[in-house]
């Protein structure tokens, strides 16, 4: 299924490819890579247990993707343990340490780039571009979707407050 008129880049509109997530349903099962000791894999099942902010940014190595990024870091990190906390891009996996690195963050991230699974089943991918979209999503900690962002215009942040709000009613 492919959706228009939900988001723009830099005032252009796009497609999105997926369905739309269903507050109150079950996330999707996911199967992600992150650099570790070598490629290693993140699945929905590794997140159950702990509320899990997923942040969903198209590429690391863009300016707002990196603000995003290193403010969600700067905001869980008060919330600790109680939480999962990952970001999801298309990114090659050892770009993403390597980045995490260079600007010392913390939170997990991890890549969609092999399979593009995760994009499409939470309708999250850029037809046109081929990326994901810049969206929030919060999970409780049964793996429900409990509240979604998708940020109309691509290049800009996401409204923080609105998602670390929400993700407090969780903890």
């Amino acid at each position: 299924m492919s959706r228009s008129g939900v988001i723009t880049f830099k005032g252009n509109p796009m497609t999105l490819e997926g369905d739309e997530l269903t507050v109150g349903g079950p996330a999707p099962d996911f199967t992600l890579h992150f650099a570790g000791n070598g490629l290693e894999t993140l699945t929905l099942a590794d997140l159950k247990g702990k509320p899990t902010i997923i942040s969903v940014v198209p590429s690391l190595d863009t300016p707002t993707c990196a603000i995003q990024t290193k403010r969600f870091n700067q905001e869980l990190a008060a919330m600790g343990d109680s939480i999962n906390a990952v970001t999801v891009s298309r990114d090659l996996p050892f770009a993403q340490k390597r980045f995490c690195g260079a600007e010392d963050i913390d939170m997990k991230t991890a890549s969609d780039y092999q399979t593009h699974d995760f994009g499409r089943d939470y309708g999250l991918t850029i037809a046109e571009l081929k990326l994901l979209a810049r969206a929030v999503v919060l999970l409780d900690a049964d793996g429900k979707v409990v509240y979604t962002q998708i940020v109309p215009e691509v290049a800009e942040e996401p409204d923080y407050d609105a998602a670390l709000a929400e993700l407090k009613k969780l903890v």
